[in-house]
């Protein structure tokens, strides 16, 4: 039996929550073996990582290793038949190693910044 597929992401920031909102309605569509859980939850208790790593980038566990990052998206992307294009198309060296770079120096310290400044401003109101 195949492993479950789980998630992890931050549902305060809109960029993350629409992304997730579209693969968990493709999940559900689809009957796929996918669970998402929301670090501002109880979701978090199920994960061996601090709030605040987690909202520095996603995270996927297939069972056996827990990935984050771009691999965390391989991961998820493998599972789901309408974005197995978009794996392959990712984890050749070249391209993974071009989009990698992105996420991690740009994408994802970007959307980080994002909620530090979300969270500043809820704890100023």
């Amino acid at each position: 039996m195949k492993d479950k597929i789980r998630v992890l992401y931050n549902a305060d920031c809109p960029i993350c929550n629409f992304e997730i909102k579209h693969y968990q309605k493709y999940v559900k569509k689809n009957n796929l073996a996918i669970e998402f859980d929301d670090l501002n939850g109880r979701g978090i208790n199920n994960w061996n990582v601090q709030p605040d790593i987690a909202a520095r980038r996603l995270y996927v566990s297939n069972g056996k290793e827990l990935k984050s990052g771009l691999d965390g998206f391989l991961i998820l992307w493998r599972e789901m038949p309408r974005y197995r294009w978009l794996f392959h198309l990712i984890r050749q060296p070249v391209v993974k190693k071009i989009c990698s770079f992105l996420y991690d120096k740009v994408l994802a310290p970007y959307i980080y910044h994002l909620h530090l400044k979300r969270q500043k401003f809820k704890r100023h109101k």
